[in-house]
């Protein structure tokens, strides 16, 4: 198994996180706080206070059943990568959208993945690309929290949350 790890913010982490969890190849999900000024947020600062930070889910996965470039293939078609600090109804900076990596080899396959997601887009690309400065897991009341509450927020259309289940990467 090739275990990698890729920090993907897409506003309400909420839904990205359920969206990740159940594509196959995807070994984990831990949902927090990445990139801020703040040590160890909580969620009610993040949402009222101004640190910096973005929800983030901390992906972690097997390279050899999902490779980088499609598992980011398939995070952008959940995200609106032109709308700049927010995401569905969620607005404020702690919603925009990002691809944190803490692997230097990642950088390239990000940059070139998000310049062909540019290419095929007729306003600015919003999503931040770099390295992960800092992740900070949320409470665990957020962790897995659409497992735990079914009827939640969740600005992830749940069909695609249910395609992302029946999704084969060997057959992208």
């Amino acid at each position: 198994m090739a275990e990698k790890e890729i920090y993907l913010a897409g506003g309400c982490y909420w839904g990205v996180e359920k969206f990740m969890s159940s594509l196959k190849g995807v070994t984990n999900t831990q949902v927090g706080f990445a990139n801020g000024t703040v040590e160890a947020p909580t969620y009610r600062q993040v949402c009222q206070e101004p640190t910096g930070h973005a929800e983030t889910v901390r992906v972690t996965y097997d390279g050899g059943v999902l490779p980088l470039p499609t598992l980011l293939g398939l995070f952008y078609r959940i995200i609106d990568p032109t709308a700049f600090q927010r995401q569905g109804g969620d607005a404020g900076s702690q919603y925009r959208t990002g691809v944190y990596y803490t692997d230097g080899a990642d950088a390239p396959v990000v940059a070139s993945s998000l310049a062909a997601l540019a290419a095929t887009l007729d306003k600015p690309l919003a999503v931040e690309q770099g390295p992960l400065r800092c992740f900070y897991p949320a409470e665990e009341a957020h962790q897995h929290y659409l497992d735990k509450n079914p009827g939640g927020y969740c600005h992830v259309p749940w069909e695609m949350i249910r395609w992302a289940a029946q999704f084969d990467p060997e057959k992208a």
